[in-house]
């Protein structure tokens, strides 16, 4: 990335890892698991050697979730309304599937957004593919 090189440039290691940081979350989001282990284990190092603890408890936090992981991340509820949208059902269908009311479902993919660090409808759908969910 151009950010990445001009950090290099600067010889400042700190900004580049956090810059790592950042490339990663994309990778991860774009699918690209292997590359993105790649920049946060060389992110890593950099924190390690400057004691930077707040990056690094960062950087457990944004370890990659396995199936198992998501099964203690989210609710059971969650899960089936992730399932569902994955499938592509509305929120007023999923509230009809359910039995609750579309602000309930509204509800649950807010926290799904926000304990997998994912903005919207079309990224949780892939995260539920990519993580073997359906």
């Amino acid at each position: 990335s151009v950010a990445r090189s001009r950090w290099v440039e600067l010889e400042a290691p700190f900004e580049t890892a956090r810059t790592r940081v950042l490339i990663a979350q994309a990778l991860r989001a774009l699918g690209d698991e292997d590359t993105a282990t790649i920049e946060l284990e060389a992110a890593t190092r950099v924190f390690e050697e400057a004691s930077a603890e707040p990056d690094l408890t960062r950087l457990k936090g944004s370890a990659p979730a396995t199936a198992q992981d998501l099964a203690t991340a989210l609710t059971a509820r969650e899960l089936e309304v992730v399932r569902l949208v994955a499938v592509g059902h509305t929120n007023r269908e999923i509230a009809d599937e359910l039995v609750i009311s579309d602000k309930t479902v509204a509800r649950h993919l807010h926290n799904v957004f926000t304990k997998l660090d994912l903005p919207n409808r079309s990224a949780a759908t892939a995260y539920a593919y990519e993580h073997g969910l359906l």
